[in-house]
């Protein structure tokens, strides 16, 4: 197994120069970004962090702004920026610190490649929310080297003086103090960069600054390429329990002495303390290790089924001669950890990047892709680099390890925690759940609503009406979205209110359309019963009693009860006026007998209406209203106050009228035919049967043949129908017609033959003053023709002839 890691400790104590401790901010308005430091200088090996803190508007467009990705990048001139954990050559080594407005970069087993700029970058939900510090933070990756410069050449055996510096790209602290490796042996007493040594062909150099013993140079032999040195392919593994490592020397000078691994840790069960053993020979390694020889001096040590007790740090030891590669300087660090490999799916804008990831693993580490459990042999690179499908299933392998696969939540299921009935004041729970690696992330919605909450629980601890609704839940993680079924929140209540409303809101006119609505808060829907005043008109579910065509007599008080399996409540009432034009107006006059002249009269008339009618009295032929009210009075009624009145019933909804005739009768001719008449009727019955009886005793005696009688004794019919007259009387009264008091004349009758020679005695009274007669009765009148006036309160209509 190849791959390099730091433990926690190791990246605390890795070497760290900042450049430029001044902290940086970039932004423009509300967004921006500030870096801890312009540019860091970091020793190879060693681990970095990177920090900045970033900040956005609250509020945009209406909507509350979150952070939707954060991310680190190396900018590349043309190219998108690309999230670090993407790409191949920093998988493992590469983690995100993140919280409360700031991130940290943290980059382990530096190596010199990594020297870059970095820059930081956040995507909001707002529409062109995304945002990137600028200028980034530049890494300078480095190594400490020893600089020989010789003062003369070196001989067979020996060499004179030699200035030795200890250099680094990295500009270091004055005050820096530097340690010193002879042959791997500490040189306690030289603490500067500078040192002059007096040595022989066969020794090797090295040198590391104080309290970073871990990271030294690279051994440099003092004279040519060869000396005693040992360099360590890596200066950190950690590797799986059950798992195989190979630890590797790529060069020592091979001089015939003794050489083996040893591990320091292992001194207590040594036979010296200070004198290391061979680890193939420690019966705690029995049967697990091997060395591999090669040529060039290099050497490889393998344990398989590792223990956690194998982490240890091991070292390489050979001996020449006299000479002997002791442990001061550090070798290799085996961290020894439970298997935790697993796909890190990472979000791009190209869609979903993964990456096999493991807390011990490096990118050196060789991997196998599988898709939906096909392995995919072409993968062997930390990174897939296939297109990602959302319904597929993704996992990786190393060695014998294999990852949880990773996929796209399924469809998330939704679980109520109240069953039955829910009522108000009730505590319900909305539970969401699905299936999915990564782990998901929960929405719940209200339809037609923003989201409620990002938590798998959706809590009403005391629901309410207004909660009633159909809720859903959605699924998500890097790989995709789903979304749940709606689920029924049906809270169950009694009619809460309830208020009745008319349509239209108006007036209301006879004849019109109008309805009733009930309104009514209730669950499950509420049945009404409609009222007017305290009659029943319906029962049932309907909320809207209507009126087709409204009359008058449904004006009223109206009011609705609701009423549910778990309550009733009356509502207010409301009132219904019908509106409607005048009827036909009802006339009448007071005093009701005759109309004397000189008398006060009084026109009343009235209608049904609504609103109230307002009257308006006419003359016949005549323009101007005469009066407006119900009553017209006439004080002093006179000759010419006689003829046709209407009135008039006039509102807003329209108008009617009726008409009146008023005749004025004289006072002195009233009392004259009020007394006379009734004697004049008797003496005109009495002379008509003396008449008819001398007829008939005349009829009885014998008359000559050609007896002729005396003309002048005898009366012709003819002239008795010129001098003879008929009085009718008539006395009624017809509230719908105009009222008239009068006697009129009536033609006379004709008898048969054998009645001729009766004789009648016609009664003749002219009136003196025709003025006094009714008006529309001026055309001339026969001098014989009989008027009488009664003055009778008419109860029946009836005619007699005299």
């Amino acid at each position: 197994m190849s791959g390099t890691a730091m433990s926690l400790t190791a990246a605390e104590s890795g070497f760290v120069v900042l450049l430029l401790s001044v902290s940086v901010v970039q932004g423009l308005n509300d967004w921006g970004v500030t870096y801890t430091s312009t540019g860091i200088c970091a020793l190879k090996g060693s681990t970095v962090d990177i920090s900045c803190t970033y900040r956005y508007p609250s509020r945009m467009t209406d909507r509350d702004t979150t952070v939707e990705e954060t991310f680190w990048f190396i900018h590349s001139q043309g190219e998108e920026p690309v999230d670090l954990r993407t790409r191949s050559e920093y998988s493992g080594r590469v983690q995100y610190i993140c919280g409360n407005n700031n991130c940290t970069l943290r980059i382990i087993d530096l190596r010199e490649s990594d020297s870059a700029e970095y820059k930081f970058r956040f995507i909001t939900n707002q529409p062109g929310g995304e945002y990137t510090g600028l200028p980034g933070v530049t890494l300078s990756v480095t190594g400490f080297q020893v600089l020989i410069n010789r003062s003369e050449p070196c001989k067979t055996t020996t060499c004179t003086w030699s200035d030795l510096r200890c250099h680094s790209s990295c500009r270091l602290p004055d005050q820096t103090s530097y340690i010193w490796y002879k042959n791997e042996h500490k040189i306690t007493d030289k603490t500067s960069s500078d040192y002059y040594f007096y040595f022989y062909p066969d020794d090797s150099f090295s040198c590391a600054v104080e309290g970073y013993e871990n990271f030294p140079s690279p051994p440099v032999c003092g004279h040519g390429q060869s000396c005693n040195r040992v360099t360590y392919t890596d200066r950190s593994i950690c590797a799986f329990k059950s798992s195989s490592i190979n630890i590797s020397i790529n060069s020592y000078k091979d001089a015939g002495g003794s050489k083996f691994w040893f591990n320091p840790k292992r001194s207590s069960h040594w036979k010296y303390y200070y004198q290391p053993e061979d680890l193939s020979e420690d019966s705690q390694y029995a049967g697990r290790v091997r060395v591999f020889k090669t040529e060039r001096g290099r050497s490889t040590l393998r344990i398989t089924d590792l223990r956690e007790s194998d982490s240890a740090q091991y070292h390489f030891k050979f001996t020449a001669g006299p000479f002997e590669w002791r442990r001061s300087l550090p070798g290799t660090t085996l961290t020894v950890t439970d298997p935790d490999l697993q796909v890190q799916v990472i979000r791009s804008s190209t869609g979903p990047k993964l990456i096999c990831h493991s807390s011990c693993l490096t990118d050196r580490a060789s991997f196998v892709w599988y898709k939906n459990e096909k392995k995919m042999r072409e993968e062997t690179s930390p990174s897939y680099k296939g297109y990602v499908g959302p319904a597929d299933r993704y996992s990786c392998s190393y060695e014998s390890f294999r990852s949880l696969p990773v996929y796209a939540p399924v469809v998330p299921s939704v679980l109520m925690s109240h069953p039955g009935d829910i009522f108000k004041n009730n505590s319900v729970t909305l539970t969401c759940s699905s299936d999915a690696n990564p782990a998901v992330k929960y929405t719940w919605y209200k339809r037609n609503q923003t989201l409620l909450t990002k938590e798998p629980q959706l809590v009403f601890r005391s629901i309410q009406s207004s909660d009633s609704g159909e809720y859903y839940c959605t699924a998500e993680n890097e790989l995709g979205r789903r979304t749940s079924i709606y689920v029924f929140v049906d809270v169950k209540y009694g009619p809460k209110t309830s208020s009745v409303s008319v349509s239209p809101s108006g007036e209301i006119v006879e004849g019109s359309s109008v309805s009733l609505t009930c309104s009514s808060d209730a669950n499950p829907a509420a049945t009404y019963t409609w009222y007017k005043e305290s009659k029943i008109l319906h029962r049932g579910p309907e909320d809207i009693y209507y009126f087709t065509s409204i009359s008058p007599e449904d004006s009223g008080e109206y009011h609705c009860k609701s009423e549910n399996e778990y309550n009733q409540i009356n509502s207010s009432s409301v009132s219904i006026d019908v509106q409607y034009p005048p009827r036909v107006p009802s006339v009448s006059v007071s005093p009701s007998g005759e109309i004397v002249e000189g008398s006060s009269v009084n026109l009343t008339c009235s209608s049904d209406a609504n609103p109230a009618a307002n009257y308006t009295w006419y003359k016949e032929d005549e323009d101007s209203p005469k009066a407006s009210g119900q009553i017209f009075t006439i004080t002093d009624f006179r000759p010419e106050h006689s003829g046709n009145y209407y009135c008039e019933a006039q509102n807003r909804r329209g108008r009617h009228n009726s008409t009146l005739h008023l005749i004025v009768v004289a006072g002195a001719w009233k009392s004259i035919v009020a007394v006379t008449v009734p004697v004049i009727l008797l003496a005109i019955a009495l002379i008509s049967v003396f008449l008819w009886i001398i007829k008939k005793r005349a009829s009885e005696q014998p008359h000559g043949a050609g007896e002729t009688s005396d003309s002048s004794e005898r009366i012709q019919p003819a002239e008795l129908q010129d001098d003879f007259q008929y009085a009718s009387v008539r006395f009624c009264q017809n509230p719908g017609d105009p009222i008239y008091y009068n006697i009129r004349p009536v033609q006379p009758q004709r008898y048969k033959e054998e009645e001729d020679m009766v004789e009648y005695a016609a009664v003749t009274f002219n009136s003196a003053n025709t003025a006094q007669r009714p008006r529309g009765h001026e055309a001339v009148e026969d001098p014989a023709a009989l008027y009488s006036t009664v003055n009778k309160t008419p109860q029946k209509c009836g005619k007699r002839n005299l």
